[in-house]
């Protein structure tokens, strides 16, 4: 019962200041994704669109693969997170193309912030994961 209570000491020459430092930054970049759904349901429903309904649904529209490993290094769910990102990006893109055409200007805002975001996680998930000497 008391390792179930003990505090987590993962082996890594950062400081406890810094682990706080990157969790804290990366716990933003999953209250940025989070934020994102609610404006997206909401920008759908404005213009008489549908949403999600179901998990089932989710599951049939995804995009980024699942990764049920076991076990995965740390380094290694960094880079594919930031990969996640990067495809997550072209895809705004592509969005944002579509917005143009048809001229819906207040999504198309929505999108740009969006894309700068997430170009801002795909850099600091890059950066987490460089090798240093």
């Amino acid at each position: 019962m008391r390792r179930r209570e003990a505090p987590l000491e993962t082996r890594t020459d950062l400081t406890p200041e810094a682990t706080k430092d990157i969790s804290g930054a990366l716990d933003e970049h999953a209250e940025q994704l989070f934020a994102m759904t609610d404006v997206i349901a909401e920008r759908v429903r404005k213009i008489g669109g549908l949403t999600l309904h179901s998990i089932g649904e989710i599951a049939r529209t995804q995009r980024v693969l699942d990764n049920d490993a076991d076990y995965v290094e740390p380094l290694d769910m960094l880079a594919e997170l930031a990969d996640d990102n990067k495809n997550f990006a072209a895809r705004l893109r592509e969005v944002h193309n579509v917005c143009d055409e048809h001229r819906d200007v207040a999504t198309a805002s929505f999108i740009e912030v969006w894309i700068d975001e997430t170009e801002r996680r795909t850099w600091f998930l890059f950066e987490a994961t460089r090798q240093r000497n």
